[in-house]
């Protein structure tokens, strides 16, 4: 491991922001902050928004820059890249900002029912095969541990290059007749980036420069808790060029 990754993993415990639990913490069994995110750790009681799969934590940073109103938690379990979001929080003195170092499977434990108002999912893997789709963060699995925590009408938003994630995202919306409030296949070309759309992550970036489309979908959950697993005939086809295109992007 190298020293600057040890470097980030040591300033990381001295940001009030950072939140790391061990994992026998949240392994069947409760975290002490779930329940308690407002009370304990905000300290108001604001609404609170997560971003899953944060990466660098910009997206997170710069959505609660832009809504100082609502409480705003990035979540991934790469420290040394969340590194960078919760040094900037910090340096700014945002506290509307906190960063959780978990897997995005142990959200249950960390997050009680109804606790949570809005999430973010931003240019994720989109596990193009097919044996892995459960592991797609909109795939049913993920939706059964979104719906323990987010709020009934609360919306999931997803943006993404990846076009197979993008209309895999809609057959589970509908296959489950979910609201959905907005579904655009290139939201610069459509020109529906707006304010908070057209923030860019350094992986988004490096997408546009490769001319891959943005996609992005709001939705919710309907007050719907149970999401069967189910076969997409779209998984049949491999999309070889597509995942040539994300793969060429590392």
């Amino acid at each position: 491991m190298g020293k600057d990754k040890l470097r980030r993993f040591r300033e990381n415990e001295t940001f009030a922001c950072f939140v790391q639990p061990a994992f026998d913490e949240v392994f069947s069994q409760d975290h002490r902050l779930k329940g308690r995110w407002r009370s304990d750790f905000f300290r108001n009681d604001r609404p609170i928004v997560l971003e899953l799969g944060c990466g660098k934590g910009e997206y997170t940073v710069a959505l609660a820059e832009r809504d100082p109103a609502r409480n705003y938690i990035g979540i991934d379990i790469k420290g040394a890249r969340m590194w960078r979001g919760a040094k900037t929080a910090t340096e700014r003195g945002m506290t509307n900002v906190g960063f959780l170092r978990t897997r995005i499977e142990f959200i249950g434990s960390l997050f009680a029912e109804g606790e949570v108002d809005e999430l973010w999912i931003t240019f994720p893997d989109p596990q193009l095969k097919t044996r892995r789709a459960s592991k797609r963060l909109t795939s049913p699995l993920f939706l059964s541990r979104y719906a323990r925590i987010l709020r009934p009408d609360g919306a999931i938003n997803l943006k993404t290059d990846s076009k197979h994630l993008y209309a895999y995202t809609d057959a589970v919306i509908r296959r489950f007749g979910l609201p959905c409030e907005a579904s655009e296949a290139d939201i610069y070309g459509s020109g529906a980036a707006d304010e908070t759309l057209s923030v860019k992550t350094a992986y988004e970036s490096r997408f546009l420069e490769m001319g891959l489309p943005i996609t992005y979908t709001r939705f919710s959950l309907g007050g719907r808790r149970d999401f069967p697993d189910f076969a997409w005939e779209g998984d049949d086809a491999a999309e070889k060029d597509c995942e040539a295109e994300r793969e060429a992007a590392f």
